[in-house]
């Protein structure tokens, strides 16, 4: 009986639900056992004594959900932590950007918090351009409320540099670079965003083709021809002055060879038969 009346509590002379601030329980839990309640109507009319401060200043353990809305209306709202992503800009691991933004994000929302007004989407939407995930970036751009898309220039900015990659409008790219004054916050992120594409692009001329003009080659780069030329030339390219085209040099590339353990085991036991 004292475990039952301890893990339960009792029953509410006023309302029949179960407290521990009945009068009966209160003999129970001092050690008179008395079975037989006292009382059993009501102590106030239309009104559960367990709602009463001055019988029960903790209020009834029934009344703990309106207690707990109370505290959490009360409570400040939680604050979003950017120290991870700070962190990671400052160390310049633009890299891991996306995935931090992604796994905040997530964090924040099962939270219940508002967070769409302060949420650094134009770094969020850089960091998935970044790692040339486009389609991601797409979906979160989708996601965005309009009032921020509207607010904020530079989300939008972002954004044309991702419509220009999804296009494949190369050229297009470094131009939506460029036509914008970036804050000190995304600067950094996309002018390494800047050199990486141009290396990308290289690359890509590099498999494609064998011979190019200086001038289709500055619009892949996005440089004038000059700096174009000049860039292919410190690569081994070879530029023909008189018809301004580019001959392009294949870099050799080296590859790896792997021992297969297998062939290292025959080896093995040969030389093992050659010893003995």
């Amino acid at each position: 009986m004292p475990s039952i009346a301890r893990r339960f509590g009792g029953i509410c002379g006023g309302c029949m639900v179960w407290s521990r601030e009945d009068p009966f329980w209160r003999r129970v839990f001092a050690g008179r056992w008395r079975m037989t309640p006292t009382r059993t109507t009501p102590r106030r009319k239309g009104k559960c004594h367990c709602y009463s401060s001055d019988r029960n200043p903790k209020k009834g353990r029934h009344n703990s959900g309106e207690n707990r809305r109370r505290r959490r209306a009360a409570a400040p709202p939680p604050s979003m932590d950017f120290s991870t992503l700070n962190e990671a800009l400052a160390f310049k691991s633009y890299d891991q950007i996306a995935d931090i933004c992604d796994t905040l994000m997530l964090q924040v929302a099962s939270e219940g918090v508002a967070f769409h007004e302060e949420w650094p989407y134009a770094v969020h939407l850089l960091g998935h351009i970044y790692i040339n995930d486009i389609n991601s970036a797409r979906f979160l751009w989708k996601k965005i409320p309009l009032a921020v898309k509207e607010s904020q220039p530079e989300v939008l900015a972002v954004w044309k540099i991702g419509q220009r990659l999804w296009m494949k409008d190369y050229g297009g790219v470094h131009e939506a670079i460029r036509e914008f004054n970036w804050s000190p916050q995304t600067q950094s992120i996309v002018t390494a965003f800047s050199e990486l594409y141009t290396k990308r692009m290289f690359d890509l001329l590099l498999s494609a083709y064998s011979t190019i003009s200086i001038q289709d080659t500055a619009l892949f780069l996005g440089m004038n021809e000059d700096d174009a030329a000049n860039y292919a030339v410190e690569r081994g390219w070879i530029v023909d002055p008189a018809s301004r085209m580019l001959t392009v040099t294949k870099q050799a590339v080296a590859t790896e060879q792997k021992l297969d353990p297998s062939k290292l085991q025959r080896l093995t036991e040969y030389v093992f038969h050659l010893e003995h």
